[in-house]
C-alpha cells in the first residue's frame, strides 16, 4: 500500500559542512560534492549508509554512501530518514528531479522550503520500500560488476602498451639488437605513418534535432567510450554532409584535441554517427587501432598534449599538429602481436559497456514504476504491472 504525505515527514535533509582543500588531509573517509566524490579525508562528520545530494552549482545528482563520509557545504545530505529505508531513499530522489527546484537566479540553488511542501506518494510499508530498492539495487550491482570487469581489463592493457613500449620488455628483448639504446627496427615517425588518414569532425553547428544521427563531441567520451545518451541528434542531410569529410569507419580512434584534451575512443559501434571537433585517426590497418590508442591515451602523450595546447581561454591542438605528432614505432610485427594481446581485451570492454547500456535502460524504465506503484512488487522481489 501506499500513502500520501508531505515531503519533509519523508526525511529530512541537511546542509554539508565546509572542508577547505588546503585543509583535507588525506584519508579513508569520502568527500562528497553535489556531483561527485571529490576527496578522501582522515575524518569524517555523517556515518553511513548516506544519501547526498546537490544544493548549490549542480542540482539533480543523486548519490548514495555506503562508508562514513563527509558531505561538503554545496551538497545536502539524508541527516534523519525517519525510518525509511536509506536505499529506497536514494532511489526515490531520482525521481522527483530536483533540479527543477532550483531558486537561484545566477548559481542554481535547491529551493528546501519548497520541496518540503510537496506532497509525494511512497509505500507505507518500510519492507515494501526495501523490496523495491533490492530489485533496483541488482540492476546496479550488474552494473557495477561490469565496471569493475571493465577497469581491471583496462588497467591490464595499459600495463601491457607500458612493458612493451616505455619500459622496452617486449617479447624477445633480451636477445633483440639495440643500437644506442634503441633496438633496431625501431624509429621515431609521425604517428602519419601508420595512418591511411588523419582528419578531424565538423566545425560547424547542425541544427539539433529530437530524432536523428547522434552529433559526438570531446565532452561525450567518457574513459574510452562513447556516451551516446547526452548528445543531440541532427538530420540525415547534416549526417551524410558531415560524413563526405569525416566519416567514420570500424578502428578509426577518435582524440578530442578541444577543451577536454587527450580523451579518446576506439570507434567499435554499429550505429552510424557525426563528430564535431574531434581528430580522426584512420590505421593503416584496423590491427594497428589497439597501438595508436593506447599511445594516444598514454599519460607521457597526454602530458605532451597539455604542454602543446594552444590557446588561454579554451586549449586546443591543431589538425596540423596531430598529423606531425611523432612517437617511438616498432616494428609491424610488434604492433600486430600486441593487437593479438589486447583486442580481445578492448571486444570484451565493449561487450561489457553495451550491456551495462541495457541494464541502465531496464533500470531507468522500472525505476519511476516500481517507486509510483505501477508495478507491484512481490515477497519474493517479483513484480507486475496493477
Amino acid at each position: 500500500m501506499f500513502k500520501e504525505i508531505y515531503f519533509n515527514d519523508f526525511i529530512k535533509l541537511n546542509r554539508g559542512f565546509d572542508l577547505p582543500n588546503d585543509k583535507i588531509i588525506n584519508g579513508k573517509y569520502p568527500v562528497i560534492a553535489s556531483t561527485e566524490v571529490k576527496a578522501y579525508h582522515k575524518s569524517y562528520k555523517v556515518k553511513a549508509p548516506g544519501v547526498v545530494t546537490g544544493r548549490s552549482g549542480s542540482l539533480g545528482t543523486v548519490q548514495y554512501v555506503d562508508k562514513d563520509y563527509w558531505p561538503l557545504n554545496t551538497a545536502l545530505y539524508v541527516k534523519d530518514f525517519k525510518g525509511n529505508d536509506p536505499k529506497f531513499v536514494y532511489y526515490f530522489l531520482q525521481t522527483m528531479h530536483l533540479e527543477n527546484f532550483n531558486s537561484g537566479a545566477g548559481v542554481p540553488s535547491l529551493n528546501q522550503n519548497h520541496l518540503h511542501k510537496q506532497k509525494i506518494i511512497v509505500p507505507d510499508d518500510v519492507l515494501n520500500q526495501q523490496r523495491i530498492a533490492s530489485i533496483l539495487t541488482a540492476y546496479d550491482d550488474l552494473i557495477e560488476v561490469n565496471n569493475q570487469c571493465i577497469k581491471l581489463l583496462e588497467e591490464t592493457a595499459r600495463e601491457l602498451y607500458k612493458e612493451w613500449f616505455v619500459r622496452l620488455r617486449f617479447p624477445g628483448y633480451k636477445k633483440a639488437k639495440l643500437v644506442k639504446g634503441v633496438p633496431v627496427g625501431w624509429e621515431v615517425k609521425p604517428m602519419a605513418a601508420l595512418c591511411l588518414r588523419i582528419t578531424d569532425g565538423t566545425h560547424d553547428t547542425p541544427k539539433p534535432l529530437n530524432t536523428g544521427y547522434p552529433l559526438i563531441t570531446g565532452k561525450h567520451i567518457i574513459d574510452g567510450f562513447i556516451d551516446f545518451t547526452s548528445a543531440y541528434y541532427i538530420s540525415e542531410k547534416d549526417h551524410r554532409q558531415i560524413s563526405k569529410r569525416s566519416g567514420l569507419s570500424k578502428g578509426d580512434i577518435l582524440l578530442s584535441n578541444i577543451g577536454t584534451i587527450g580523451s579518446a575512443s576506439i570507434v567499435d559501434y554499429e550505429n552510424e554517427f557525426s563528430v564535431k571537433n574531434l581528430i580522426i585517426y584512420r590505421p593503416l590497418k584496423t590491427e594497428y587501432s589497439a597501438f595508436i590508442y593506447y599511445y594516444l591515451t598514454n599519460p607521457t602523450t597526454v602530458e605532451q598534449f597539455m604542454s602543446d595546447a594552444f590557446g588561454t581561454s579554451q586549449q586546443f591542438l591543431s589538425l596540423g599538429y596531430c598529423r606531425k605528432l611523432k612517437a617511438f614505432i616498432p616494428g609491424e610485427d610488434l604492433i600486430l602481436k600486441f593487437g593479438e594481446h589486447v583486442n580481445p581485451m578492448i571486444k570484451l570492454k565493449y561487450t561489457l559497456q553495451q550491456q551495462n547500456t541495457q541494464l541502465r535502460q531496464i533500470r531507468d524504465r522500472l525505476l519511476p514504476r516500481l517507486i509510483s506503484g505501477k508495478l507491484e512488487v512481490k515477497e519474493k522481489g517479483e513484480y507486475e504491472f496493477i
